[in-house]
C-alpha cells in the first residue's frame, strides 16, 4: 500500500481497498490449504477474490462455531494453520457471554498482536520516555499481555501491578512516577474512589494519560469526562478481542475509535438481516484479521454494536472512524416497553452525576413485561434527578434505587454491572 503522499482522498481509498483485497486473497489461499476449519467452511470457494462484493458472499464466522469446533475437536479445535508444536502462547476469552474460547498464537502471530498494540500506544502519545503502569493480574485472559510486549518494543518502562491491592497499586504508581495507566474504565474510577479515601490528589501525580480497554466506557463521553476530571489525565480508548486482535484505537480528538485498516477489514451489518447497514445507522461490527496466520478469523461477527459513518475524523487519520466507539453488544440489548436498551446508554446518563460512586442495572419481569431499574451508591439525593434524565434520554421510565455505600461490587477487570432477573432466573452478565 502506498504511503498516501501526494494522493487525493479518493486515490488513498482506492489504494487501501486494493491493498486489503490483496491481503484477503493471501489469507484465503493460505487457510484453504493449511486450516482444517476454514478448508471445510470454504470448500466451494474459487480463488482469487476479485472484488469486495465477492468477499461479502463468504459465510460469516461466529464464536458459537468456534466453541463447538473445540468441543468436537478438543482441546483447541481446528482453526490453526500450523502443527501444535509451533504455538507458544495460550489465552482464552473471558467467558462473560458463554463458554470460554481457547486461543493459541505462534511467535509470528504474537508479534503481530504486539505490533497492533504499538499502534494503540503511539496513537495515545506514548513514547520511550513514558513509564506504563499495568493495573492487571496476568492470567489466561488476553488483557494487557500484548500491551506489555508493545511497550517493551517501544523502549518504555513497564511497571506491572498484578497481584497488588488497589492501595498498593496507587502507591506504586506514585513512588515510581508512572506517566501512563492501563486499566478498564471501571477500575480507573474505582482507583479514584480509593485515592479519595486515602487523601491522594490524583491530578498532582505524574499520570498524564490513561489507556482503557475491556469496556465501552473509554468512549462514553460522560464516563471519559469523569475519569479525566478525577485523574487530571487524558483518557484514550482501545478496542480489541482475544480472538481477533487489537483492532481499534483513539486519536488526539478522543471521541471514537479508528479501525487499524492496515491489519483489519471492517464491515457493519444489520444483525437480523445480515445486510450492510446504511449511513448513520447502528449495526454489528464484522472483522477480518489479515496477518494472524496462527489463528485467522474471516468475517467474524464480533457482536459489538457501532455507528456506521463514512465521515472522516478531524484528526486527519484516513482510517475508518467509529463515532462513539463501541456503543454496546448485540447480546446485551434488551427490549423494555418497546425501547431497545444497551447498558452503555444507561451508563452514559449515570456517569453525568459525579456524586454516584457505583451503579448496577437490574432487568426483571413484572406482569409478564420486561422492566429495568438502576441501583446507585451516592451520598447525595440524586434519585429523582437521575430518573428524570433517564426518562428524557432513554425514552421510558426507569426506577432508581439508592443502596448502601459499599454494597455494590467493584471491578478490576471487565465490569459486570447487569443483573438479569427476568423469568426468576438470575444471571450475571
Amino acid at each position: 500500500m502506498g504511503n498516501g503522499m501526494g494522493l487525493s482522498v479518493r486515490e488513498m481509498e482506492l489504494d487501501l481497498k486494493q491493498y486489503q483485497l490483496q491481503k484477503i486473497n493471501e489469507l484465503l489461499i493460505f487457510v484453504t490449504q493449511f486450516n482444517e476449519f476454514y478448508k471445510e467452511k470454504f470448500r466451494s470457494l474459487c480463488l482469487p477474490i476479485r472484488t469486495m462484493e465477492e468477499f461479502r458472499k463468504l459465510p460469516f464466522t461466529t464464536k458459537e462455531e468456534l466453541v463447538q469446533d473445540q468441543q468436537l475437536y478438543p482441546p483447541f479445535g481446528r482453526n490453526h494453520c500450523y502443527p501444535e508444536t509451533s504455538y507458544v502462547r495460550y489465552h482464552q476469552t473471558s467467558g462473560t457471554s458463554g463458554k470460554p474460547l481457547k486461543i493459541l498464537d505462534t511467535e509470528e502471530s504474537w508479534n503481530w498482536w504486539r505490533d497492533c498494540w504499538v499502534e494503540v500506544l503511539k496513537s495515545s502519545g506514548v513514547t520511550n520516555r513514558d513509564r506504563l503502569f499495568l493495573a492487571f493480574s496476568f492470567g489466561p485472559f488476553i488483557g494487557f499481555w500484548s500491551a506489555y510486549e508493545a511497550a517493551k518494543k517501544m523502549g518504555a518502562l513497564v511497571i506491572p501491578g498484578g497481584g497488588q491491592s488497589s492501595k498498593e497499586r496507587l502507591y506504586s504508581m506514585i513512588e515510581n512516577q508512572a506517566t501512563v495507566l492501563l486499566c478498564t474504565p471501571s477500575y480507573a474510577l474505582h482507583l479514584a474512589e480509593v485515592a479519595e479515601e486515602m487523601g491522594i490528589d490524583l491530578p498532582s501525580t505524574s499520570v498524564r494519560a490513561i489507556i482503557t480497554a475491556g469496556e465501552p466506557g473509554g468512549s462514553v463521553p460522560s464516563t471519559r469526562e469523569q475519569i479525566e476530571t478525577r485523574w487530571g489525565a487524558a483518557v484514550y480508548d482501545h478496542a480489541g478481542m482475544t480472538e481477533m486482535g487489537a483492532y481499534g484505537y483513539s486519536c488526539s480528538v478522543r471521541n471514537g475509535l479508528h479501525i487499524n485498516e492496515a491489519q483489519f477489514l471492517a464491515e457493519i451489518i444489520d444483525p437480523e438481516t445480515l445486510q450492510p447497514v446504511k449511513e448513520g445507522e447502528r449495526g454489528e461490527l464484522v472483522l477480518t484479521n489479515f496477518s494472524r496466520y496462527g489463528y485467522p478469523l474471516i468475517r467474524y461477527r464480533t457482536r459489538d454494536i457501532v455507528l456506521c459513518s463514512s465521515a472522516p475524523c478531524s484528526c486527519g487519520n484516513p482510517y475508518r472512524f467509529l463515532p462513539g466507539g463501541i456503543i454496546g453488544r448485540a447480546d446485551d440489548m434488551v427490549v423494555v416497553r418497546g425501547v431497545n436498551i444497551f447498558p452503555s446508554s444507561i451508563e452514559t446518563v449515570v456517569r453525568e452525576f459525579i456524586e454516584i460512586k457505583e451503579f448496577r442495572i437490574v432487568y426483571y419481569t413484572e406482569h409478564k413485561m420486561n422492566q429495568v431499574k438502576v441501583q446507585i451508591e451516592s451520598e447525595a439525593d440524586v434519585e429523582w434527578r437521575l430518573a428524570d434524565r433517564l426518562r428524557e434520554r432513554i425514552g421510558i421510565r426507569i426506577d432508581v434505587e439508592r443502596v448502601a455505600p459499599g454494597s455494590l461490587p467493584r471491578f478490576s477487570m471487565k465490569a459486570k454491572r447487569v443483573i438479569d432477573e427476568r423469568n426468576h432466573q438470575q444471571q450475571v452478565g
